[in-house]
């Protein structure tokens, strides 16, 4: 569906560019090439911040956030975490994505970082963090015997701890969108707003499939603590009118696929009733950011959306 995902595509980087660098990958040589020029002299024109970098790159699909580097704070700057990738449990092929992060590393896009490999299956999109020790995730995604067979819960905890600083792993035993490929990624289904406040998918219709997964996973959630002990501040976020493919297949739109990036939140919006309400709670969710919505209709047809296709770089690590 490029023809109709490519828009999509450049409405989030010209937004980024408004606010930061954007790094583009893409297997077909001429095309990104032409796209980056096109978006450098867009931003130029009108004098933006931003810059992108483009790599030529083999690739199998277009997730980012899922075999994309996952970068953390060290002691001498950042350390870029490249751990395997094997297509959801193997799901689809993988083997041009597990390699990308090398790619990308030997054009040099990362200055001085070099990309460290982790002998993990771990997608970014199986994680939250709020940016102080805790991460929040699902079993259904972490625990399954196509992704790491060999080791456990605790197994997963200790290599949490090892490589991303966890101090602590709260784990979702529910949680459902139909037509997940993911098991259950936790960016399609709660996400850290604020390190004691949790945003989080709500299904009220009782009649909806969806119901019984989702309201054991609201429960789940109000049992949770902080770090000093005190519940989570909680936020529901509205149920989008269901979404279907053309062989009548459900889709999973969900507005907790939001991407955070410098000063603004990019909402993904599907051309449903409820878009204007999710872009209402948002702004008091962040309100010290521009919200911008951004239509994902095209993305939602394979099965993933906004924050799925996008993986941060903090400052200082992208050469431009």
């Amino acid at each position: 569906m490029l023809t109709e995902v490519e828009p999509v595509f450049t409405e989030i980087a010209k937004t980024i560019l408004r606010f930061e660098h954007v790094l583009i990958s893409c297997e077909f040589v001429t095309r990104v090439q032409e796209l980056g020029q096109e978006l450098n002299a867009w931003a130029e024109a009108n004098n933006l911040p931003g810059r992108v970098v483009t790599v030529p790159a083999p690739a199998d699909d277009t997730w980012a956030r899922d075999h994309g580097p996952i970068t953390v704070a060290t002691d001498d700057g950042f350390a870029l975490l490249d751990f395997r990738f094997n297509a959801w449990g193997n799901k689809f092929s993988w083997e041009k994505d597990n390699a990308l992060n090398t790619h990308l590393a030997g054009a040099g896009v990362f200055g001085r970082y070099p990309m460290q490999p982790v002998d993990l299956v771990l997608e970014g999109g199986s994680i939250e963090s709020d940016g102080q020790g805790t991460i929040l995730t699902t079993s259904e995604c972490l625990l399954t015997a196509t992704r790491n067979p060999s080791i456990d819960r605790e197994a997963v905890e200790e290599r949490l701890a090892e490589h991303l600083g966890a101090e602590r792993v709260l784990w979702l035993e529910h949680g459902y969108l139909a037509g997940d490929d993911t098991d259950s990624h936790i960016d399609t289904l709660a996400r850290f707003c604020a390190p004691d406040h949790i945003c989080y998918v709500a299904c009220p219709n009782e009649t909806d499939e969806h119901f019984d997964a989702l309201q054991a996973m609201a429960e789940e959630l109000q049992e949770f603590r902080c770090k000093d002990g005190q519940p989570y501040k909680l936020t529901a976020l509205p149920w989008p009118d269901a979404l279907y493919d053309e062989d009548g297949q459900r889709l999973p739109a969900t507005y907790a696929n939001f991407l955070i990036i410098n000063e603004a939140v990019l909402l993904p919006v599907y051309q449903v009733a409820q878009d204007e309400e999710a872009v209402r709670i948002m702004s008091e969710l962040f309100p010290d950011r521009e919200i911008v919505p951004i239509n994902c209709r095209p993305l939602i047809h394979q099965h993933g959306s906004l924050h799925c296709i996008t993986m941060q770089i903090p400052e200082g690590v992208l050469k431009v």
